[in-house]
């Protein structure tokens, strides 16, 4: 999981670094364009893809809820901490960027209802005989470092017995996990998934999953109650319709 900046850097903000992509949807009963902040890249929620276009989980799912409330939006590609800070100072009307929802920062943000709950899983290479966790008895076990999925296997690394390695990034941790150095991981279910449909040699056993966590589109504590209200109708909308299931689905299956 991603860490929440301390508030003593929100006064280095700038609004010039409000310079991210761009996007505008519907048109709001106020004639206001809100401005959503989000993260740079954090696949398959927000990212970069080959053809230069920025997309994502929640980039699909906030623009299906602009068209299905009406209102415009004008979408800033920050960084997490950036865009934490430009809610924070008031340059950005709220936040969407794989968000978990915690008491703490309960404190400075109002969250929606969760649109994404982010179970950790876990994954080993292609052909391996570990079908689930009791088996990683002896074994050594990857994680991301500040990550739910590390924070689920540290749960129960001493009733089953397994050594932990620690790495600072993704795609290192899997290349260890391919390599046979290390003999699982463990991370947050899309972020696994999207980057085996991407061709990682690893696979997820069945019923390898926990310890969830709910992602949540953000304002600032007592500001933009209705940007707020909008977004959760939005999401009941489009769960009810179907479109919510194929965001999902296009990102994950």
């Amino acid at each position: 999981m991603k860490k929440l900046l301390t508030i003593a850097v929100a006064s280095a903000m700038a609004v010039s670094l409000l310079a991210g992509c761009g996007s505008a949807s519907g048109s709001a009963g106020s004639g206001k364009k809100y401005v959503i902040a989000t993260d740079t890249q954090f696949a398959p929620f927000e990212f970069t893809d080959s053809n230069g276009k920025f997309v994502g989980i929640d980039v699909d799912i906030l623009d299906a809820i602009a068209k299905d409330q009406g209102f415009d939006y004008e979408l800033n590609s920050l960084g997490f901490d950036a865009a934490l800070i430009a809610v924070q100072s008031g340059q950005a009307d709220g936040v969407i960027a794989g968000m978990s929802i915690t008491d703490a920062r309960k404190e400075t943000f109002d969250f929606s209802e969760s649109y994404y709950d982010a179970e950790a899983t876990m994954a080993t290479a292609v052909g391996s005989d570990i079908d689930d966790f009791n088996a990683l008895a002896g074994k050594k076990v990857a994680v991301k470092t500040g990550t739910n999925g590390a924070d689920f296997a540290k749960s129960m690394q001493s009733s089953i017995g397994f050594e932990i390695t620690e790495f600072s990034d993704s795609p290192t941790m899997y290349q260890d996990v391919i390599a046979g150095n290390t003999d699982a991981c463990f991370e947050d279910y899309p972020v696994m998934a999207y980057n085996i449909k991407l061709g990682a040699q690893l696979e997820i056993p069945d019923g390898a999953q926990g310890a969830g966590t709910p992602y949540g589109f953000a304002v600032k504590k007592g500001e933009n109650a209705e940007l707020l209200t909008m977004f959760e109708q939005g999401l009941k909308n489009i769960k009810a319709n179907g479109t919510y299931d194929k965001i999902i689905d296009s990102y994950t299956k």
